[in-house]
């Protein structure tokens, strides 16, 4: 299975739900871990439900991994699959580590994700994740001032 097919059949697994789908988006949108034989092998389980690909992410195994050096990554990838584990299957994670550190782009992907996490309706977000974070971070400044 490509990584094309399998980020489909993560979708199709996660839809209906929309945290499971959030956490499955951010995890795809980081463009890492399904390109990982290491992340794709031990922690992706394949399927079909009538005849459609379905794949599933073993949150807490990867997680385990994580925490016990057995799945190296970088700090930025080790956030985005924390916080994805957390929004998909309610893996805990602490904010102010996994917050922090954070580039521009995975900030962005991140509030796109709590937003459909939340069910905040899907137009605002179509805004684009970087707008909507610069106006209310501009507005938030000017009101303080």
């Amino acid at each position: 299975m490509d990584v094309n097919d399998l980020a489909a059949a993560l979708r199709a697994c996660a839809a209906g739900f929309c945290p499971v789908e959030a956490g499955v988006a951010l995890l795809i949108s980081n463009e890492t871990f399904l390109h990982r034989d290491d992340f794709t092998s031990r922690f992706i389980q394949h399927g079909t439900t009538c005849s459609t690909p379905m794949a599933a992410v073993d949150w807490d195994g990867a997680i385990t991994a994580l925490q016990a050096g057995e799945l190296p990554c970088s700090g930025g990838e080790r956030r985005i699959l924390q916080l994805a584990a957390s929004l998909a299957a309610g893996v805990p994670v602490d904010l102010r580590d996994a917050i922090t550190g954070l580039d521009d782009h995975n900030t962005a992907r991140l509030f796109v994700a709590i937003r459909h996490a939340a069910g905040v309706d899907e137009s605002l977000v179509a805004l684009g994740a970087e707008q909507i974070l610069t106006t209310t971070l501009s507005d938030q400044i000017r009101a303080k001032r």
